[in-house]
């Protein structure tokens, strides 16, 4: 199995296309109010948001994306006037990450991680 698509809960649909797209994800499907659909820059996975009328509780959805680039990619979308809650940041778990939160509250992060993504030093084989 490969990894298809991944949908996220929102309360304004058309709010969250605009945030996804400075993100720098290509919007494919626009369905207003209900859906909207985007494909990543890299690879074959896509990205989709659908309208709700209420937003999981406690800690809600993380997403993570991955880029190579992740300190100029923060260095534009924060030209842009996004806000992050974490620049990039080296982890104890080998990846740099930063971290914003979309407009429905779901925890976006932005990371790279190399061969660590699969491949950690604790890796069960």
């Amino acid at each position: 199995m490969n990894l298809n698509q991944v949908t996220i809960p929102s309360l304004d649909v058309e709010i969250s296309i605009s945030f996804y797209k400075k993100l720098g994800l290509h919007l494919i499907v626009e369905s207003l109010p209900q859906y909207a659909r985007f494909e990543c820059v890299e690879g074959d996975a896509t990205f989709s948001i659908h309208l709700v009328d209420a937003l999981p509780e406690n800690d809600g959805v993380h997403i993570y994306f991955e880029t190579e680039k992740l300190d100029k990619e923060v260095e534009r979308l924060t030209s842009e006037g996004l806000q992050f809650d974490l620049l990039p940041t080296d982890q104890r778990w080998l990846w740099r990450e930063a971290r914003l939160k979309d407009p429905d509250g779901n925890l976006i992060i932005l990371y790279f991680a190399g061969d660590n993504r699969k491949n950690p030093p604790w890796r069960i084989n």
